[in-house]
């Protein structure tokens, strides 16, 4: 990718020019697999992508495993990755609870994921290689385990 495109892809306002781009992923509380069943996983999916539109957060890439979520984020800079990362936890499961009650018996305080989370700072360089290992997740975690 030329330099010139690379200045076009950063955040412009009236006071700063820059990018924040991160990878995060997290677990299910206790890494019960929730999301076994590809209707339970789509329904993540839609739970973390509405509290991202509602926050301004853009989803580059997401794969959600049986147990955890693999994340890349775009994010503007006036919003730190720790906030967003809260955001998208949060509210996620809240909108999970909402259309799945039956989860409440396993999680009856609400609580879906777990304190654990990663986070890493991404770059135009490794934006390509982190988006390629987040949409194949399910050969990355073949018998393996993250966190």
């Amino acid at each position: 990718m030329e330099t010139q495109n690379l200045m076009n892809e950063y955040e412009k306002s009236n006071h700063s020019v820059g990018l924040s781009m991160w990878h995060f992923e997290w677990c299910t509380k206790y890494r019960y697999k929730m999301f076994k069943k590809e209707e339970y996983q789509k329904l993540a999916e839609a739970c973390i992508r509405r509290a991202a539109s509602l926050h301004k957060i853009t989803i580059i890439e997401i794969s959600v495993m049986p147990e955890h979520v693999h994340v890349v984020i775009r994010i503007s800079l006036n919003i730190s990755p720790a906030k967003a990362l809260n955001i998208l936890k949060g509210l996620s499961a809240k909108f999970f609870f909402e259309h799945h009650e039956r989860a409440r018996l396993r999680y009856p305080r609400g609580h879906l994921w777990s304190k654990g989370k990663f986070a890493a700072s991404l770059g135009f360089v490794e934006a390509d290689v982190v988006k390629n290992y987040v949409r194949n997740q399910e050969k990355h975690h073949l018998g393996n385990h993250t966190l």
